[in-house]
């Protein structure tokens, strides 16, 4: 005798339906949980909601984000599903700007998450942390990167960009030139950079590729499998940390910056030397707030205070090579553009005796709209995220937001916009001359954030792409080869805005004035 009826092959398709429907119920009872609200929703499909292709990796997290984005071109805000759970994506910047300046108390802290117990330097650093502690390290951490304090580190970048150039000088680029993936050059550059005026680390990995502090930084945003999937669960699926223990900066660079940093912080501490640098900086900090009794979830000592030295370094590395490398590959596919920029750089030059100065890298104005425009088009994480802390009523609407409820916001979408951008497509370094800039509306260009989260290392990224990009452009004329991609691909497994294979392009050593 079977359990419901005669047959036991009966009862098990029976179970098996009722469990299929249970599970189908379950995951879909949140559904409409938007269009109950007046908002309008991306339909989702059951169990995965909308985040199928992210999931199966055919695109990015920011990808997907453009996407919705663009799906509810007109409307302020639009819900969407990732699994079950309700997610709302801001459109409108003056709402945006309710959510990251105004009524920034109710939005101070990040959706995304690391493991306060088991992954210290993902959970600790300034970039991650929750409040009450962000609020009170905030203004500790802040002082870091001043321009005063650029200004002074500024021989110690030169010395790097004379790597650079030495280099390229190695590679034999005269007559036709040769094909360089620049990728791998500009974060070669861009870490030998932060581990020099940061730390006091002489890297060299421009002459080798394979130096540790180098290595560390390719783990880090090394998208395998695992990985990705790491990288997934922290920005999108903060839940399921306590199970899993998914690794912010992965488990192997995590070992390594641990016993890296200790070890120059120890070797500084006995020397007694002074560099004005993060490791001075944390040395400072140890000693002036090791009795602070304001930051509860927070000491400054152990992984809490190496966790800032790491989030520098990736967010040193990171952003700024990612914005050298694709502004050469949008000045190689823009020859009117490179020849603008190189003008301006030459005419900077003769009145300098030919020396790369601060105040040059500063104030060049088309040097900084080539940059911005990079941004634009190139963000390096392409969305901000934020959680509601508390019950949230919309400004002249009747929703209310409850606790809990994840908020998103595309910077790729915002910057791709046809309303703000037209023809955005198109690399055009002139949206952002004093005169276009001022007939757009704010917050439709963050590519560093915006409000009390902004990101800290702001100038210093500026700075590293800058003197990086005319470091090349002064001597060496940039074009594309057979495998330049146009328009560029991205890495559809990568959190950030990162291209797919490189970015390889043509270079030549400029060897007259007419050229």
């Amino acid at each position: 005798m079977a359990l419901l009826t005669p047959y036991w092959g009966l009862d098990g398709i029976l179970i098996l339906s009722s469990l299929m429907v249970a599970a189908y119920l379950f995951m879909t009872r949140k559904f409409n949980y938007w269009l109950k609200r007046g908002v309008n929703e991306l339909p989702p499909t059951p169990f995965v909601g909308n985040f199928m292709d992210c999931l199966l990796f055919k695109k990015s997290a920011p990808q997907f984000l453009q996407e919705v984005h663009n799906y509810g071109r007109n409307l302020p805000l639009l819900g969407f599903y990732i699994f079950d759970k309700p997610y709302l994506l801001i459109r409108d910047p003056e709402l945006v700007k309710h959510i990251l300046v105004k009524d920034f108390e109710y939005f101070a802290d990040r959706y995304s998450a690391a493991d306060e117990k088991h992954d210290r330097l993902g959970y600790a650093n300034i970039f991650m942390i929750k409040n009450p502690a962000w609020k009170s390290l905030r203004p500790k951490v802040t002082p870091t990167f001043t321009p005063g304090k650029l200004k002074q580190m500024f021989d110690l970048m030169l010395a790097v960009a004379d790597d650079l150039g030495k280099h390229l000088e190695s590679l034999h680029l005269e007559g036709d030139g040769k094909v360089v993936e620049f990728k791998e050059v500009s974060a070669s550059f861009a870490t030998d950079l932060i581990g020099s005026i940061a730390f006091g680390i002489k890297v060299g990995s421009l002459e080798n590729p394979k130096a540790p502090f180098r290595e560390c930084g390719r783990k880090v945003f090394d998208f395998n499998f695992q990985r990705s999937m790491e990288f997934l669960i922290i920005f999108f699926f903060p839940g399921l940390i306590k199970f899993l223990r998914p690794m912010f900066f992965g488990k192997e660079a995590t070992n390594y910056l641990r016993s890296l940093f200790w070890n120059v912080i120890e070797q500084r501490v006995e020397s007694g030397q002074k560099r004005n640098d993060v490791i001075d900086m944390m040395i400072k900090m140890r000693e002036i707030y090791k009795n602070d009794k304001s930051l509860k979830d927070y000491k400054f000592d152990g992984d809490d205070l190496v966790s800032q030295a790491a989030i520098f370094y990736i967010g040193g590395s990171e952003t700024s090579s990612s914005a050298m490398s694709f502004t050469l590959h949008e000045l190689a596919v823009n020859p009117d553009v490179q020849k603008t920029l190189r003008a301006e750089i030459h005419d900077a030059l003769a009145k300098t005796d030919g020396k790369i100065t601060y105040d040059m890298i500063t104030t060049l104005p088309y040097l900084d709209m080539v940059i911005s425009e990079t941004l634009r088009k190139y963000p390096p994480v392409g969305y901000l995220d934020r959680i509601a802390l508390a019950d949230y009523k919309v400004p002249n609407s009747d929703l209310v937001l409850e606790k809990g409820t994840p908020i998103f916001i595309s910077l790729l979408g915002l910057h791709y916009d046809p309303q703000y951008y037209p023809n955005p497509e198109k690399y055009d370094p002139l949206r952002f001359s004093e005169e276009t800039k001022r007939t757009r509306p704010s917050f439709v260009y963050m590519p560093f954030g915006e409000g009390p989260r902004f990101c800290l290392g702001m100038r210093l990224g500026l700075m590293k792409a800058k003197l990086g990009v005319v470091q090349i452009l002064k001597d060496y004329e940039l074009s594309p080869c057979e495998n330049t991609k146009t328009p560029v691909v991205l890495d559809p497994n990568s959190i950030v805005t990162a291209s797919l294979g490189g970015v390889e392009l043509n270079i030549r050593k400029i060897t007259t004035a007419a050229d």
